[in-house]
């Protein structure tokens, strides 16, 4: 086709790539966003709960961790561990795949940590598009 004659639209990335277009959006622009940490509650408080370790000040830059720091401690689940275990490793897993692969930055060797909020509750994942 000629330059200009076809548009690619929302329906056909949807259509191509089997996935969902309704429902709550994912997005990489999340500019304030401590105020959807619940509670209120210091961002890197919740960051602790949720994957049950803080990285080393030396790893982290305001909102910011090294992804060097998340792939050597989250690199290998160990064979054994308990559901909760299991769900610390997805989050990370997720949030790497959001920060590096899906909104990436220039450098990809950081990670922010406004994606801990679409973590906090994975039974919800399948209602994001």
């Amino acid at each position: 086709m000629p330059f200009g004659e076809c548009t690619v639209t929302l329906q056909n990335v949807a259509y191509q790539l089997g996935l969902p277009i309704d429902g709550h959006y994912v997005s990489g622009c999340l500019t304030d966003f401590e105020t959807y940490i619940e509670g209120g509650r210091p961002v890197w408080a919740r960051f602790q709960e949720l994957l049950g370790v803080m990285p080393p000040p030396d790893y982290i830059d305001k909102f910011i961790v090294k992804c060097t720091w998340m792939q050597q401690t989250f690199s290998h689940l160990p064979e054994g561990v308990g559901k909760e275990t299991v769900r610390r490793y997805t989050r990370v897993y997720i949030m790497m795949l959001l920060s590096t692969q899906i909104f990436d930055n220039k450098s990809g060797t950081r990670m922010h940590i406004r994606w801990l909020s679409y973590m906090v509750r994975l039974e919800d994942m399948d209602s994001y598009s």
